[in-house]
């Protein structure tokens, strides 16, 4: 972990940069708490050790930042309600594990129900070519795959398949982080941006951060000298007293984003209310198929109605993805929760921060 530190220069520069800034003393207990929006960057602060490096100064809360474990479990719910209907489901990996209320699709799957997992959501046109009988995708992600899905629901289009159609679980991290900062009861001094997000919406979104809540952040990338320019970012503006949206993933990230994506977004899908996982209903951040293109939306297409649902018993990833608690915090981690036996998605997916801290992260 910390030997990445020892074997760059850049890197070790950086650090002392940093550590001259705080006034280190055996007492020092005003630790800053910055906030990781992108599950990416949960794992990267805890691989290369820098949570095990800045513990006695930094406090790096985990966000709504892994696509999986914001979903809610009423949705989780109505995926396994499909595949119980006896239709072919397509999915990303980081969605079989998750619990439903009673089931997941690991469990539907070992009962002989049709799952197959993909990489990319444009595969489901060979599947359903290749089949005669119903096939769903189910559309997890934020701003980086949408643009994918809404190429899926314009080439099934115009291919004219009648046996594809998608159920629209996507979510957008600038009406989430809104929304978190409109309701936070923690105070938060710096946020970590996702940079994989931010390739498609560019700077513009995240202004409100520092115009409207006088916070600081920092648009960064996931090895070790990215996370070292971000912490050395939000350090500087805090001691500066002037917060702004620094981009220091200009390699990728550029001022608009992808133009294109973003027009195939809003060519395909409108923005909608929707549940989070740890936040109940956030306005407008969502994503809905068009009236044109309505046909393809799954939920109606199958009139799944979900009643009842349970969320996990004893299981805090609600509060995980809100910076309330740490995953060291949930008495099930580790014990009853596992990524072998998961309770809850954060220990599922490969940007949950359970899982994250199940595998690097320091006590």
């Amino acid at each position: 972990m910390e030997d990445c530190f020892k074997n760059n220069p850049q890197l070790l520069s950086l650090l002392k940069k940093i550590d001259s800034k705080f006034d280190i003393t055996p007492e020092f207990e005003d630790r800053y708490k910055f906030m990781e929006i992108c599950g990416t960057h949960t794992v990267s602060i805890l691989k290369y050790g820098f949570r095990n490096y800045f513990k006695k100064r930094i406090n790096f809360l985990s966000g709504p930042g892994c696509p999986v474990c914001v979903t809610s479990q009423k949705d989780i719910d109505k995926v396994i309600a499909l595949v119980q209907m006896g239709i072919r489901i397509v999915t990303f990996g980081d969605l079989i594990k998750v619990p439903g209320s009673k089931s997941s699709l690991e469990e539907q799957m070992a009962l002989g129900r049709k799952v197959d997992v993909v990489y990319n959501p444009l595969d489901c046109l060979k599947i359903a070519a290749d089949n005669d009988e119903e096939i769903v995708f189910i559309a997890v992600g934020f701003e980086t795959t949408i643009p994918v899905t809404a190429s899926l629901v314009l080439d099934a289009e115009r291919m004219g398949f009648k046996n594809l159609s998608i159920l629209p679980l996507m979510k957008t991290i600038p009406s989430a982080l809104n929304f978190l900062l409109s309701n936070l009861e923690n105070e938060i001094d710096g946020f970590i941006c996702p940079g994989h997000v931010s390739v498609i919406i560019g700077e513009q979104p995240y202004r409100m951060i520092p115009e409207k809540y006088k916070i600081p952040c920092v648009i960064a990338g996931f090895e070790p000298v990215d996370i070292g320019l971000a912490i050395e970012s939000l350090v500087s503006q805090i001691r500066k007293h002037t917060p702004i949206v620094d981009n220091r993933y200009k390699r990728v990230v550029k001022e608009n984003g992808n133009i294109s994506a973003k027009r195939l977004i809003v060519e395909v899908f409108e923005e909608t209310d929707v549940e989070w996982r740890g936040f109940g209903k956030v306005p407008t951040s969502g994503m809905k198929l068009r009236e044109k293109f309505s046909k393809f939306d799954a939920e109606n297409k199958f009139n799944i109605k979900i009643k009842k649902f349970l969320e996990p018993k004893g299981c805090i990833c609600g509060e995980i993805i809100a910076g309330k608690k740490h995953p060291l915090d949930c008495t099930l981690f580790a014990k009853r929760c596992t990524p072998d036996s998961p309770v809850g998605p954060c220990m599922v997916s490969y940007e949950g921060a359970c899982s994250a801290y199940y595998k690097y992260g320091e006590p």
